[in-house]
C-alpha cells in the first residue's frame, strides 16, 4: 500500500468484493470511500440481489443497491464454471482483501477460495467472511437474514411497549451492525499486517456483532440474573428520557443527571411541587416511581407547543430535541453542513443521492469518486487489467462465462 499525504488513507489497497445483500456491501463501500480500488463480483444474469429490492428504483435502478454500492467497479460472472472461478480466483490472489458471504465454507473450498488455499498463495491477504452466524459453532452455515439475528440476539425481546409485542428495528441493525465490524476489523487487521507483513482470515458473525449491542443490558443480566424489561420509549436507570407529547407534537428531553433535572423543574414551574417531593429527589428515586412522575409530567408539557420547550430547554442547556420524519432529518440544515449526504452522477440513473462515511478527518481522508455500477458495467475493462485479450474475452462471453 502507497499512501501520499493528499491522498486517501487506503489508496493502493485493492478489494474483491463478493457479497451482496446489506453487511457486505456497506463494509466494501467505506473502504471505498477510504481510497481502495473495489471490485464488485456479481452473479451474471442475477446480480446482487438488492437490485431486485424495490421500488422504489431511480431511473432502471433499485434505490437500495444504489445506497450501499459507490465507489466500486462492478463484474458479472457465472460463478457456478470454472472459468468464472478461476477468474475470480486470480483477482483474489492478487488483492489485499477478500470480503466474501458465502454461506457455506465448502462453496469457498470447491472454489479454492477458502481462507488456507487464499492464504497459502497470499500470505498478505486479509480474507473476510462475513455470515449469519459464523464458521464454526452449531449453527455455522445456517442461513442467517437481519430479523432472524435481531430476534435471536435479544434485542428484539426488549424493544417496543411493555405490554405490546416484539420489535424489530425499522432499519436492518445486523447488517449495518455485521458490515461496520468487519470494516473495523479489516482496518485492524492491515494495521496488523504492516508489523508483521502477514494477513489473515477474519470470521465476522451478524449474530455476534449485533449481541454487542446488548452492551450494559447484558452486564445488568450478568449482575442480577434478571430478565431486562421491555421499556418502550423510556430509558433503563434515567428519568426522564424520553418523548413527550406537547401541544402539537412530540419531542426528546433528556434528564441526566441532578443538575439537569432542578433546571427542567424550573423551567416547567415545577419548583415547589416535583422539584421539592421526595419520590423525585434522586436520579434512582425517580427510576423507581417513574409511572407518578411521568403522570405530572404530561398534562405540563401539552400546555405548550413543541418548538416553545424546545427553545427554553436548548437555552438551558437540557438535552433535548425534535422527532423527524426522514425528509426532515435528511433536510436538517446541520446534516447538511455537516456534508453527510454525496451526490455523485450515475450512468443510467442520473444523479443519485447516498449517506456518506460518517467520520470527519482533518486532512483529504476520504473520496467519493463512482456511483454504484451498473450489473457487469467493468467485467471487459478489468479482465484487461487481468492480462485477458479482446479473443478470450470474446470466448468467455460466448460460453456465457460473463
Amino acid at each position: 500500500m502507497t499512501n501520499a499525504r493528499n491522498q486517501p488513507i487506503l489508496t493502493g489497497m485493492k478489494v474483491i468484493d463478493a457479497t451482496q445483500a446489506l453487511a457486505g456491501p456497506i463494509c466494501s463501500m467505506y473502504l471505498g470511500d477510504m481510497g481502495a480500488e473495489v471490485i464488485k463480483i456479481e452473479e451474471l444474469g442475477k446480480g446482487d440481489m438488492t437490485r431486485g429490492w424495490a421500488p422504489p428504483y431511480v431511473g432502471d435502478e433499485s434505490a437500495y443497491f444504489l445506497s450501499t454500492n459507490r465507489n466500486k467497479r462492478g463484474m458479472a460472472l457465472k460463478l457456478d464454471t470454472e472459468e468464472g472461478s478461476e477468474i475470480l480466483r486470480k483477482l483474489v490472489y492478487g488483492a489485499d482483501i477478500f470480503l466474501n458471504n458465502f454461506p457455506r465454507l465448502d462453496s469457498l473450498t470447491k472454489r479454492r477460495l477458502d481462507p488456507e488455499s487464499c492464504l497459502q498463495v497470499n500470505p498478505r491477504l486479509i480474507h473476510v467472511s462475513l455470515t449469519g452466524f459464523g464458521r464454526t459453532g452449531p449453527y455455522a452455515e445456517r442461513t442467517g437474514y437481519d430479523i432472524i439475528v435481531q430476534g435471536m440476539c435479544g434485542i428484539m425481546s426488549i424493544t417496543g411497549e411493555p405490554e405490546g409485542a416484539p420489535v424489530r428495528y425499522g432499519v436492518p441493525i445486523a447488517d449495518l451492525t455485521g458490515g461496520i465490524y468487519a470494516f473495523t476489523g479489516i482496518l485492524a487487521a492491515i494495521i496488523s499486517r504492516f508489523q508483521t507483513g502477514k494477513g489473515q482470515a477474519l470470521d465476522v458473525s451478524l449474530l455476534d456483532s449485533q449481541l454487542t449491542w446488548l452492551s450494559h443490558v447484558a452486564g445488568a443480566y450478568f449482575a442480577t440474573g434478571q430478565e431486562a424489561p421491555r421499556l418502550g420509549n423510556q430509558h433503563a436507570t434515567i428519568t426522564p428520557y424520553q418523548p413527550f407529547k406537547a401541544h402539537d407534537t412530540w419531542f426528546i428531553i433528556a434528564v441526566g443527571s441532578e443538575r439537569l433535572w432542578q433546571k427542567m423543574c424550573k423551567i416547567i414551574g415545577a419548583e415547589e411541587s416535583l422539584m421539592i417531593d421526595p419520590r423525585f429527589a434522586t436520579n434512582p428515586l425517580r427510576n423507581v416511581n417513574r409511572p407518578a412522575l411521568i403522570a405530572q409530567l404530561e398534562p405540563i408539557f401539552l400546555t405548550r407547543d413543541a418548538a416553545e420547550w424546545l427553545a427554553e430547554f436548548d437555552a438551558a442547556g437540557i438535552p433535548c430535541g425534535p422527532i423527524y420524519s426522514v425528509p426532515q432529518a435528511l433536510n436538517d440544515p446541520h446534516i447538511l453542513a455537516r456534508g453527510d449526504i454525496v451526490e455523485l452522477d450515475h450512468p443510467t440513473a442520473g444523479k443519485v443521492k447516498s449517506l456518506a462515511y460518517p467520520v470527519h478527518f482533518s486532512g483529504d481522508q476520504l473520496s467519493y469518486r463512482l456511483p454504484a455500477p451498473t450489473l457487469g458495467q467493468h467485467t471487459v475493462e478489468v479482465l484487461h487489467e487481468l492480462g485477458y485479450h479482446d479473443d478470450d474475452i470474446q470466448a468467455l462471453r460466448a460460453r456465457g462465462v460473463i
